[in-house]
């Protein structure tokens, strides 16, 4: 067992139920997950580039019976350079102010979050659930992580967007991200990531993982555009070493 997996406390793992996957309609999704309370960053470390992901004490990772699209995806930092179109996003949101910092909780925080999860209720179907401060810091923050933190940005003083992330010596794992609706047309997205990509520059972080990436899903796509990225080939157990590859010239349909 590598030497990694003694910096960690889990407490319970379980699986979901089979559930219909929401990137492939046509697919039949479940996860595993492991609550964890306690963790290193090497340990962290290891477990991103293993496919796993993190929601306050809970870490998750896909292991669908018949479908295995999902690909765990991240940057190389160093290697990055802006498209075009992720520069001219760039000058667009010139005006907006980035603080990063430890997560926090506020009532803006709580507005900003239900409007944007109400705005996609209403565009794309989404469920929407009103959340208050204890649910949201449940949900996304939970437990003492000496690596998490959030980007807040800021325009006209006014809290717009929030990016939620973890930063370690190696890694910076985007965790999730929201914004006011009235900044979607600059692409706010776009712009947080490019954001992190920076952060991640200067604090000399290797890869920037964006979660999964899966073929033939429109609202995961964009995930491909940020080059160069490699992708993780299957989700090996603790005790195996994970294979990641750059796309190009790799079968990735088995």
């Amino acid at each position: 067992m590598a030497q990694w997996c003694g910096e960690f406390s889990e407490l319970h793992r379980w699986e979901t139920l089979p559930y219909r996957c929401s990137y492939l309609p046509t697919e039949i999704a479940v996860l595993r997950y492991r609550v964890i309370v306690a963790l290193s960053s090497r340990a962290y470390d290891a477990l991103l580039a293993r496919g796993w992901r993190r929601f306050g004490c809970e870490f998750f990772r896909p292991v669908c019976l018949r479908c295995s699209q999902c690909r765990s995806l991240r940057v190389k930092v160093r290697e990055f350079t802006p498209s075009r179109s992720q520069r001219r996003t760039l000058r667009q949101n010139t005006g907006i102010r980035v603080t990063v910092q430890p997560p926090t909780v506020s009532p803006d925080h709580i507005r900003l979050f239900n409007a944007y999860h109400a705005d996609m209720h209403r565009r794309r179907g989404w469920p929407f659930h009103p959340i208050d401060e204890v649910a949201y810091w449940k949900g996304f923050i939970g437990g003492e992580w000496e690596f998490a933190r959030e980007f807040l940005y800021y325009e006209n003083d006014r809290l717009v967007g929030v990016g939620l992330a973890d930063v370690t010596s190696e890694s910076l794992s985007s965790v999730y991200f929201f914004h006011d609706p009235a900044w979607r047309p600059r692409a706010p997205g776009v712009f947080s990531i490019l954001q992190q990509l920076a952060y991640a520059r200067q604090h000399c972080v290797r890869y920037h993982y964006l979660g999964y990436w899966v073929p033939g899903s429109p609202s995961m796509a964009y995930k491909a555009r940020y080059r160069p990225h490699e992708l993780l080939l299957r989700f090996p157990t603790d005790a195996e070493e994970p294979e990641w590859v750059e796309p190009d010239g790799y079968d990735l349909s088995g």
